[in-house]
């Protein structure tokens, strides 16, 4: 169908081209899918941009498979004709199943256990010394790991999409729990030994989860998402000295061992977090996510001029008004311009992995439709 701008789109519901077994590198024998996410993250020509619905909460599922006609997710990415396939790591102990709240540090009976302990004192809040890093039952990964259950959640995914782990490996806001937040960004000062062991006891718990992860899925996986948030509305929650010196070894770590396993690297953290991106480059991530749209610094134009192909951005298309309350047609005047800033080295998603139940499907329609327009 025509578009306003001119342009040809197929539509919400065409088949996705669909080719031969995939490789990860996405040369040779590949699909379409698989192909334009690597020529993205390399910032070469591409047909069209890459997308990625995200990860919408379990609110917001209902509404969308009803909306799209869908009865399960993976039908929802086939009828999207999306890019990527997200595979969350299966994760089950008995204090969580879901390895982004895997440590129980809270000191709260009522806290909910599918969320990490931010607000609340954690178990190290007001420790010291750095021998208390021992006091905690750390946990065995490899104990809550299921490896056939990881094969599984893999081959569920449609066949040529790109086969995303979402890993997490969020070091940095676990440490913050580990303390509670406030008492976290003070023990850098007061207790950086005791800070720093705790940290890395973390990084070491990742490392060790992601390995049992990669050996199971093998060369099935295409590329991983890890990160920790940084950023709030207007700036950086502590400066980036103390994230250099705290918390980039251990994200250096992570990035290396997906790196030697073959895999693409998607580096999340939400906010205004212009002023480290660079040490995120240096780390090696090939796409920082997302572009949190509203976010000071974070303005697409900017972000291209400043990092022009060193590396790939995923995000942009804002979600915290646009998909919220702007019209379809203002969702695809805003993909049409991100198009224009990024004609590749973008992965157009929403500003937030999230998917939230007030942002109306017809507006997730709209910025699919439009990243799916052929140029002329």
């Amino acid at each position: 169908m025509a578009s306003a701008a001119g342009k040809e789109t197929t539509g919400i519901g065409a088949n996705a081209v669909q080719g031969e077994a995939s490789t990860r590198t996405g040369e040779g024998s590949t699909t379409d899918h698989i192909k334009r996410f690597h020529a993205t993250i390399d910032c070469r020509p591409v047909d069209r941009p890459c997308t990625w619905l995200g990860l919408p909460t379990e609110e917001a599922w209902p509404g969308l498979l009803r909306h799209f006609g869908c009865s399960s997710k993976n039908e929802l990415i086939e009828t999207l004709d999306d890019d990527i396939a997200p595979v969350e790591l299966p994760y089950h102990s008995p204090t969580s199943d879901a390895i982004y709240a895997a440590f129980d540090f809270a000191n709260d009976p009522d806290r909910d256990p599918s969320h990490r302990t931010l607000t609340t004192r954690g178990f190290f809040a007001g420790k010291r010394d750095p021998a208390a890093v021992d006091d905690f039952d750390w946990p065995d990964p490899a104990l809550y790991i299921d490896p056939d259950e990881c094969r599984r959640a893999v081959a569920a995914v449609p066949p040529g999409r790109v086969v995303l782990g979402v890993l997490w490996s969020a070091h940095f806001q676990d440490a913050c729990a580990a303390f509670g937040m406030e008492d976290s960004l003070i023990a850098m000062y007061e207790a950086p030994e005791l800070y720093r062991a705790i940290i890395d006891r973390i990084t070491q718990f990742y490392l060790k989860a992601n390995e049992v992860f990669y050996e199971a899925v093998g060369d099935a996986l295409h590329a991983v998402l890890i990160g920790n948030d940084f950023g709030s509305q207007t700036g950086l929650m502590l400066s980036p000295a103390l994230i250099r010196e705290f918390v980039l070894p251990g994200t250096r770590a992570l990035i290396a061992q997906s790196k030697a396993y073959g895999l693409r690297v998607i580096h999340h953290s939400c906010g205004a977090i212009a002023p480290i991106i660079g040490d995120l480059i240096e780390a090696g991530a090939d796409v920082i996510h997302p572009i949190q749209a509203l976010a000071t610094g974070m303005q697409p134009e900017a972000l291209k001029a400043a990092y022009g192909d060193r590396v790939a951005f995923c995000g942009g298309v804002d979600s915290q008004y646009l998909l919220v309350r702007g019209t379809p047609d203002d969702v695809r005047a805003k993909v049409r311009e991100l198009r224009r800033v990024f004609p590749t080295g973008l992965i157009i998603s929403p500003s937030h992995e999230a998917i939230l139940p007030d942002i109306p499907p017809e507006n997730v329609a709209a910025f699919i439709e439009a990243a799916r327009e052929l140029d002329d």
